[in-house]
């Protein structure tokens, strides 16, 4: 019989990424948990996903500067699982903006116990579109600076 040749799915999947610390700015940072793992102990890409998605909501709202909602999400890149016991962080950089979206590039790194640097999991593009007190699409004034706190 052949060998069994054994690929990393990432590199297949993902597009190199060289990142030795993350870029952008810290917009969630929170402990993996044991409630937040599947039947086989391993915690699930759409939890994953959710604190990606509220780290990037809590970005795209300050370059709004108004209530943000999800409206695209693309580009997901899965390299690497998570653990219980990680803690995982959430950077932000803006992408562009338009009239009324704002889309942005996350990245979610972990730092796991008895590692001395974070590692890269996920990364992806996610879109929001401000909206108005009625839940309405709504221009994005880009004249003013976005509000950082």
């Amino acid at each position: 019989m052949g060998e069994l040749q054994v690929t990393d799915a990432a590199a297949v999947h993902a597009p190199a990424n060289n990142e030795i610390e993350p870029c952008g700015d810290l917009c969630t940072r929170t402990l993996a948990m044991p409630a937040d793992t599947n039947q086989n102990g391993d915690i699930f890409g759409g939890w994953l996903l959710s604190q990606m998605d509220i780290g990037g909501g809590v970005f795209a709202s300050k370059i709004a500067k108004s209530r943000t909602v999800t409206v695209a999400i693309e580009a997901m890149n899965f390299r690497k699982p998570v653990f219980v016991g990680d803690l995982v962080s959430v950077h932000a950089s803006l992408v562009k903006v338009g009239k009324t979206s704002v889309t942005v590039h996350l990245e979610a790194w972990v730092l796991r116990r008895k590692e001395m640097h974070s590692i890269l999991v996920t990364d992806g593009n996610f879109t929001y579109v401000s909206i108005d007190e009625t839940g309405h699409p709504q221009a994005i004034k880009q004249d003013e600076p976005p509000v950082m706190a």
